[in-house]
């Protein structure tokens, strides 16, 4: 085996992705790229909602907001889902190796913090 097959098959192994949807290929958007903008524009709104959360002084308007921003968030979770199931979105498996550096490298971070788990 040539060693750009080994790095195709190492690859492969640690992409997490559902088969691949067949996409035609045109200039025209097609049910891919509707899905992705969908996608793109929940997340903008969800980071919105969020800011105005931040900034509601009025109760019932942040009841509201709270509730639209859930709303907002649920589409975004479910339309990931979609893109997902259909192979249109595809993620990385991380090394266990390189996991476990990056979570001693936090841990340490934490005897930076003035108060050492302590509340005050």
């Amino acid at each position: 085996m040539t060693n750009s097959n080994m790095q195709n098959q190492n690859q492969n192994q640690t992409t997490i992705q559902n088969p691949i949807t067949q996409v035609p290929k045109s200039p025209q958007m097609n049910e891919r790229d509707f899905v992705n903008d969908i996608l793109a524009m929940e997340k903008y709104m969800t980071n919105s909602y969020s800011t105005a959360l931040n900034e509601a002084s009025h109760q019932h308007l942040y009841e509201d907001l709270l509730q639209i921003f859930t709303e907002t968030q649920n589409m975004q979770h479910d339309l990931y889902n979609l893109m997902f199931q259909k192979g249109w979105y595809k993620l990385e498996a991380e090394d266990s190796q390189k996991i476990q550096q990056s979570l001693q490298q936090h841990q340490g971070y934490m005897n930076q913090f003035p108060y050492q788990g302590t509340i005050q």
